[in-house]
């Protein structure tokens, strides 16, 4: 756990959830049905998810993170993130405020660039 994570409650962490939750929830185009259908979850509790009301059990979490086509790994990664204070820090920073299609396109645009400097 890093340090800022010492200065968070659960009660924060559970709404910082929710909003993950949501934020690619809507990134994916699903609606709060949508996604109770996928994970088996009434939509009125995943929209008590969202609002950071609800408490989450590891398997409604579970659930969640299979009905969003993710791991738990990735579903948690913005939580408690690393703190870097280096250039791989902020490019860290930068990508995680980008949706997941610009991550794709600037993977590729760095292997293209790392395979140019590897010419040389």
């Amino acid at each position: 756990m890093n340090q800022s994570a010492k200065h968070v409650s659960l009660t924060d962490i559970v709404k910082l959830l929710g909003e993950r939750i949501r934020n690619i929830r809507k990134e994916m185009g699903l609606s709060q049905e949508k996604l109770g259908e996928l994970t088996g979850l009434h939509e009125k509790y995943i929209g008590q998810v969202e609002r950071g009301e609800k408490n989450l059990s590891i398997d409604s979490l579970y659930k969640i993170s299979n009905g969003l086509n993710m791991s738990l790994e990735e579903l948690f990664r913005s939580l408690d993130p690393i703190i870097r204070e280096d250039d791989f820090g902020e490019l860290l920073e930068l990508l995680n405020k980008r949706p997941k299609t610009d991550h794709t396109m600037i993977l590729k645009v760095a292997k293209v660039i790392l395979e140019q400097r590897g010419n040389k």
